[in-house]
Protein backbone atom coordinates (compact mmCIF):
# COMPACT_ATOMS: atom_id res chain seq x y z
CA UNK A 1 0.00 0.00 0.00
CA UNK A 2 1.12 3.58 -1.00
CA UNK A 3 0.25 7.00 0.01
CA UNK A 4 0.48 9.76 -2.50
CA UNK A 5 0.43 13.21 -1.29
CA UNK A 6 -0.52 15.87 -3.89
CA UNK A 7 -0.28 19.46 -4.13
CA UNK A 8 -2.30 21.72 -7.13
CA UNK A 9 -1.76 25.35 -7.38
CA UNK A 10 -2.37 28.17 -9.56
CA UNK A 11 0.81 28.22 -12.26
CA UNK A 12 2.71 31.52 -11.40
CA UNK A 13 1.62 33.54 -14.27
CA UNK A 14 -2.50 33.00 -13.16
CA UNK A 15 -3.67 35.87 -10.98
CA UNK A 16 -4.37 34.33 -7.56
CA UNK A 17 -7.54 36.52 -6.06
CA UNK A 18 -7.86 34.14 -2.98
CA UNK A 19 -4.12 34.25 -2.22
CA UNK A 20 -4.39 37.84 -2.73
CA UNK A 21 -7.43 38.21 -0.30
CA UNK A 22 -5.53 36.11 2.24
CA UNK A 23 -2.49 38.36 2.38
CA UNK A 24 -4.26 41.32 2.83
CA UNK A 25 -5.86 39.27 6.05
CA UNK A 26 -2.54 38.47 7.19
CA UNK A 27 -0.88 42.35 6.52
CA UNK A 28 -3.54 43.25 8.74
CA UNK A 29 -3.15 41.19 11.14
CA UNK A 30 0.62 43.16 11.14
CA UNK A 31 2.95 40.39 9.35
CA UNK A 32 3.89 42.31 6.98
CA UNK A 33 7.39 40.51 6.11
CA UNK A 34 4.49 37.78 4.59
CA UNK A 35 4.64 38.25 0.66
CA UNK A 36 3.34 36.31 -1.90
CA UNK A 37 0.55 33.84 -0.80
CA UNK A 38 -0.72 31.19 -3.37
CA UNK A 39 -3.69 28.85 -2.26
CA UNK A 40 -4.00 25.33 -3.49
CA UNK A 41 -5.47 22.23 -2.96
CA UNK A 42 -3.65 18.76 -1.07
CA UNK A 43 -4.66 15.76 -1.59
CA UNK A 44 -4.21 12.04 -0.58
CA UNK A 45 -4.54 9.01 -2.25
CA UNK A 46 -4.30 5.63 -0.58
CA UNK A 47 -3.14 3.12 -3.70
CA UNK A 48 -3.32 -0.43 -3.37
CA UNK A 49 -0.52 -1.32 -5.90
CA UNK A 50 2.62 -3.60 -6.04
CA UNK A 51 5.18 -0.78 -6.56
CA UNK A 52 6.17 2.57 -5.81
CA UNK A 53 6.74 2.88 -9.91
CA UNK A 54 3.04 1.89 -10.40
CA UNK A 55 2.08 4.32 -7.51
CA UNK A 56 3.30 7.10 -9.18
CA UNK A 57 2.33 6.48 -12.35
CA UNK A 58 -1.02 6.29 -11.18
CA UNK A 59 -0.99 9.18 -9.14
CA UNK A 60 0.26 11.28 -12.30
CA UNK A 61 -2.07 9.99 -14.52
CA UNK A 62 -4.71 10.90 -12.32
CA UNK A 63 -3.49 13.99 -11.74
CA UNK A 64 -3.70 14.98 -15.35
CA UNK A 65 -6.59 13.34 -15.94
CA UNK A 66 -8.56 14.72 -13.47
CA UNK A 67 -7.21 16.70 -10.33
CA UNK A 68 -5.43 19.43 -11.86
CA UNK A 69 -6.47 22.02 -14.70
CA UNK A 70 -3.45 21.37 -17.23
CA UNK A 71 -3.77 24.95 -18.87
CA UNK A 72 -3.95 26.93 -15.48
CA UNK A 73 -2.48 24.56 -12.50
CA UNK A 74 0.66 22.50 -11.64
CA UNK A 75 0.92 19.84 -9.33
CA UNK A 76 3.73 17.93 -7.53
CA UNK A 77 3.63 15.07 -5.69
CA UNK A 78 5.60 12.13 -3.33
CA UNK A 79 4.75 8.10 -2.84
CA UNK A 80 5.57 7.29 0.13
CA UNK A 81 5.01 3.28 1.21
CA UNK A 82 2.44 2.62 4.35
CA UNK A 83 1.95 -0.08 6.71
Amino acid sequence: MFQSNITVTLRKSILDPQGKAVEHAIHSLGYTPVEDVRIGKHIQLSINSPSKEEAERITDDVCKKLLANMVMEDYTFTVEKVR
